[in-house]
């Protein structure tokens, strides 16, 4: 579904965007691979790298409904990935992030239909699981208007997806760059929250072939949330600095000790795959339910037990120290 396509990626410069790119074009030939994000400089940087016939860069703000509409002219599918990520940045700049999060959301969503675009995949996260904090908020209120825009389509053939997924490994921002930096700077030790937290842990690519094979397999409507592995903080801290002792600093402000990517009140809307789970919508969309139990791969899943949670802390496939150690080397490669 990918080939001689049209495909436009917001946020395209971040490490998403970037590792997207590359993998598409390795395996798959654009006809037309649209970055658009705010950032002229990472933009140029990019460009130094990817630079073939097929790439395009519009430096615009998911803010801009005109400037996104202008920009997916003639796109088949959309992969928005643009956020205001960082959650104490959030908390203390509410209005910032709900601009981006949600209103830019909402503007996505009006392009892709203004413009007949086929399928659109939204990028979202644990956090909007049961959230505490705003960013959390900010998405869970960006996952609402995805699934919802399903029914706003009309005679378009435009349909809308979630992917859900928690820590990705060596992100910009993320616990493994901050801690070797810290090491490569000369720390004693390692600040590390809570001794009891937990983390899901997906590294980059893995996050990117999700994308890839849920565009494939979405009636529209869904949140996808891939099976992954949980770790805990103190055995990351091992992995990444056996012997070095930490220091419990506590939790920053909006931050929990687990993370829950399929919530227990969502259980009679779970459906488990093979490698994945999929939340099926809370609302009937006018066009017809879509069988939900088969994707459009002709894969089949089942219906979770009631009470079902997906949560890093009771997750039965944990990360030992040394295969934590072996996946971020993976994830640096």
């Amino acid at each position: 579904m990918f080939e001689d396509k049209s495909i436009l990626i917001t946020g395209g410069t971040g490490s998403f965007g970037k590792k997207f790119t590359r993998t598409l074009i390795e395996r798959h030939r654009p006809r037309r691979l649209v970055i658009y994000s705010r950032d002229e400089l990472k933009q140029f940087e990019m460009a130094q790298r990817f630079n073939g016939s097929e790439m395009r860069y519009f430096i615009g703000d998911v803010r801009d409904g005109e400037r996104l509409r202008q920009a997916m002219q003639g796109v088949d599918i959309v992969i928005h990935a643009a956020a205001l990520k960082q959650v104490p940045a959030a908390e203390y700049n509410p209005m910032e992030c709900i601009k981006t999060n949600i209103h830019g959301a909402e503007n996505v969503i009006k392009a892709a239909i203004e413009n007949k675009v086929g399928h659109v995949m939204a990028l979202s996260t644990d956090k909007a699981a049961n959230p505490i904090n705003l960013y959390g908020a900010t998405k869970l209120a960006s996952d609402k208007l995805f699934v919802a825009a399903n029914n706003m389509v009309g005679s378009a053939p435009t349909r809308f997806a979630v992917v859900r997924y928690g820590n990705v490994v060596g992100s910009r921002g993320s616990v493994v760059p901050f801690f070797a930096k810290l090491i490569q700077d000369g720390a004693k030790e390692l600040p590390i929250t809570d001794e009891r937290m937990t983390r899901f842990w997906i590294t980059l690519q893995e996050g990117v072939d999700f994308v890839l094979d849920n565009l494939q397999r979405m009636h529209g409507g869904e949140i996808f949330v891939p099976k992954i592995p949980s770790i805990r903080i103190t055995d990351l801290a091992a992995a990444i600095a056996p012997g070095m002792p930490t220091r419990t600093i506590g939790i920053r402000p909006g931050e929990k000790l687990h993370e829950i990517m399929c919530p227990a009140d969502d259980s009679h809307l779970t459906v488990e795959f093979d490698d994945h789970y999929v939340i099926r919508p809370t609302i009937r969309f006018f066009n017809g339910d879509a069988d939900y139990l088969t994707n459009r791969r002709g894969e089949k899943g089942k219906i979770v037990e009631q009470g079902f949670e997906y949560n890093s802390g009771t997750n039965p496939h944990f990360l030992n120290t040394e295969e934590i150690a072996a996946y971020n080397a993976r994830a640096e490669a």
